[in-house]
């Protein structure tokens, strides 16, 4: 834990992430030393520490970043979670991926995956793979193994599509030959 709870503040427990941040809404007047600037959609964001501001009445508000927004780097807690299969970088209630372009972009939350179950797998680095480059990895395994197969499961998990069980195959089929020919063990 970092530090006690205090008004204005709350406890992120998703992951075992258990940090305490601003909560949402909350003002401030001056941004934290060391805070980076995005602009997306012709507003100006900051970010530090893995929280978000964005412009408010007598200076900033903290935000909850908008889907699409791209960041150089994360804060160094930020905790790597695999759901589905997909890797993700997590903080303040913010999930991120690889950017194919660089960076870190802010994506939806995961869906619910007892929502539309896979049989789950365990990927294992054969090759010393960082945490990181296997989160890559597997997110660009999942979207190779969409284009494969037509099946995506995490639009089958928010109702978005229906599958048949041998979509579901074919897809895992070839998630898993991607993640080999990467050098992963997926069992």
């Amino acid at each position: 834990m970092q530090g006690a709870p205090s008004p204005g503040r709350w406890y992120d427990s998703a992951h075992g992430h258990n940090r305490y941040y601003p909560a949402r809404g909350s003002a401030v007047r001056a941004l934290p030393q060391g805070s980076r600037g995005v602009v997306w959609g012709g507003v100006n964001y900051h970010y530090h520490g893995g929280v978000w501001y964005g412009p408010g009445p007598r200076g900033y508000v903290v935000v909850q970043p908008p889907f699409g927004i791209v960041i150089a780097d994360l804060p160094v807690f930020a905790t790597v979670v695999t759901l589905a299969g997909i890797g993700y970088f997590y903080a303040d209630g913010v999930y991120y991926r690889d950017h194919v372009g660089g960076g870190y972009e802010v994506v939806p939350p995961p869906p619910d995956t007892a929502a539309a179950p896979l049989e789950r797998s365990f990927v294992y680095p054969r090759n010393g793979q960082s945490a990181q480059q296997q989160a890559s990895d597997e997110y660009e395994c999942h979207r190779w193994a969409v284009g494969q197969t037509g099946f995506d499961p995490t639009a089958a998990a928010t109702g978005g599509t229906s599958a048949t069980p041998t979509q579901r195959t074919d897809y895992e089929r070839a998630r898993t030959a991607c993640l080999d020919g990467r050098g992963y063990t997926v069992r």
